[in-house]
C-alpha cells in the first residue's frame, strides 16, 4: 500500500512526465474531476481537489491510458507496478 501524501503525488506526476504527459491543475466543468486531451498528452485535473483526490484521479487516468513501461526508469517502473498491485488489491476487496 502507499500513503496519500504530497510525496506520492509527486512520484505519480513524475511517472506522467516520463510517459510524455503534462499534468495541469485548473478549474473547469469536469464531470469526473479530470479531462484528458489525448492528442496532446495533457491531463487536466480539478484544482480544488485535495491531495488524496488528485492521487485517485491520476490513478484512474493511468488505468485508462496505455502505459509503455519501457519509457519509465527503473525506480519509477517499480513504483508504477506497486501502484498497479495496490489498485488491483483494492478492487478485489
Amino acid at each position: 500500500m502507499f500513503k496519500y501524501n504530497r510525496y506520492t503525488l509527486g512520484k505519480i506526476e513524475e511517472i506522467f512526465a516520463q510517459l510524455g504527459y503534462k499534468v495541469r491543475y485548473e478549474k473547469g466543468q469536469f464531470q469526473s474531476g479530470y479531462c484528458i486531451v489525448e492528442n496532446r498528452k495533457i491531463a487536466v485535473i480539478n484544482k480544488f481537489y485535495e491531495v488524496e483526490g488528485r492521487i485517485n484521479v491520476l490513478l484512474d487516468i493511468l488505468n485508462q491510458i496505455e502505459v509503455d513501461e519501457a519509457l519509465l526508469d527503473d525506480k519509477h517502473r517499480a513504483f508504477y507496478r506497486k501502484l498497479r498491485r495496490a489498485r488491483a488489491s483494492d478492487e478485489e476487496e
